[in-house]
């Protein structure tokens, strides 16, 4: 009885051998099992250890090492009272670049704003408190100092002849991800308000992704130079990246620094005017005396055009949904130059100082006429 279940084992055995060693086997294409099992292995195709970069990408690296140490991640720490009168603390979170070896760094104003505690993490994690030593908040910008030496400057270039369509980089620590860089093009070159802010002239809008904790950090040509701060996105309601971001330029945060350098503290001029740009159309229905200029919605109190007797207007109209004010002096030029929208005012503004004279070319009504007038200083107001 112990025979047949032996014979039956050896039946068995003897039979597997025989299909997977010498028998064709059906779903490996008659291949014989035996020779699956002795075929050498596979040779995957590897790619060379150093690989080969197009020059956009080399250039691309390039930019990106050269520049990340000069990108601070800059956050802010303040009180604030909850629902039952609770001291609770908040924080936020944004970019900044250094400006000095010895501990000058820039970022915008609404990074720091109400902020009681400013800390600076560089981009080899040593981590500095920031003294607040200059809040512009006209131009949403600030200037901290810490307590650090050799850092490695920020290369600032001009952003008087960008042109739409350049490349760009966008260096920042978006949602804390630090040394996050993004890539993209100028889209456009406009004047932008800021959400309960102020209006920043000539932004550099890009499609570079920029979210929040961006704001503060560089906005880069292909060489790597500064040519704007990162500031504000259009959202949607989204508060995330929609591919509209938006730079203040770098010729107006050097203009600030400047006036912080020479007076302590920012003296840029200003017309002390609000405006509305003049085209050809809405000159024929409004009936200008030019097709061209900045009309006069309204005057500072205690400004320059004020000052100067300078009108604004005092009849109530829409344009579409916008209230417009009708009636007002219509500027044609200063100092001989033409101007047509606000971004030229804004242009010869950056020529000036404030204390400076121009002579301020104008219609009221159909009669032209001229004034001199001494430029005042910016303040949350546009030019």
């Amino acid at each position: 009885m112990k025979i047949r279940p032996l014979i039956l084992i050896v039946l068995l055995v003897g039979a597997f051998v025989y299909i997977t060693s010498y028998s064709d086997f059906r779903g490996a294409r008659n291949l014989p099992i035996s020779n699956l099992w002795r075929r050498s292995p596979m040779h995957l195709i590897e790619a060379d250890a150093q690989p080969a970069y197009t020059p956009e990408e080399a250039n691309r690296i390039a930019v990106y090492k050269r520049t990340l140490p000069s990108v601070v991640n800059v956050t802010s720490s303040a009180l604030a009272f909850d629902f039952f009168y609770g001291v609770v603390p908040q924080s936020g979170q944004g970019s900044g670049f250094v400006l000095t070896k010895d501990g000058r760094i820039i970022t915008n104003y609404h990074v720091i704003q109400n902020a009681q505690k400013v800390e600076v993490t560089t981009s080899d994690k040593h981590n500095y408190k920031a003294q607040v030593i200059l809040q512009d908040r006209a131009h949403d910008l600030a200037l901290l100092q810490i307590d650090a030496k050799n850092l490695t400057p920020s290369i600032l270039s001009q952003s008087n002849d960008l042109q739409v369509g350049q490349n760009v980089y966008a260096i920042g620590n978006p949602f804390g991800l630090n040394g996050t860089m993004t890539t993209g093009i100028i889209s456009s070159i406009r004047s932008v308000q800021e959400p309960q802010g102020p209006t920043i002239d000539k932004a550099l809008q890009t499609d570079a992704a920029i979210n929040p904790g961006n704001s503060g950090g560089p906005l880069l040509n292909s060489r790597g130079e500064v040519i704007g701060m990162n500031t504000l996105i259009a959202t949607g309601g989204a508060e995330q990246s929609s591919g509209v971001g938006f730079a203040i330029p770098i010729d107006t945060i050097k203009a600030v620094l400047s006036d912080y350098s020479k007076y302590g503290r920012v003296r840029r001029p200003s017309l002390g005017i609000a405006s509305l740009a003049i085209g050809p159309d809405l000159a024929e229905q409004i009936g200008l005396p030019a097709d061209y200029g900045v009309l006069v919605q309204k005057v500072i109190p205690g400004g320059a055009a004020e000052r100067a007797g300078l009108r604004g207007g005092t009849q109530q109209a829409y344009l579409g949904n916008t209230p417009i004010y009708l009636g007002g002096d219509l500027i044609v030029a200063i100092d001989q130059d033409r101007v047509t929208n606000p971004q030229d005012v804004s242009e010869i503004m950056d020529r000036h100082q404030a204390g400076d004279s121009v002579t301020v070319t104008f219609y009221r009504g159909p009669r032209k006429m001229t004034v001199k007038l001494t430029l005042g200083e910016a303040h949350s107001v546009s030019v």
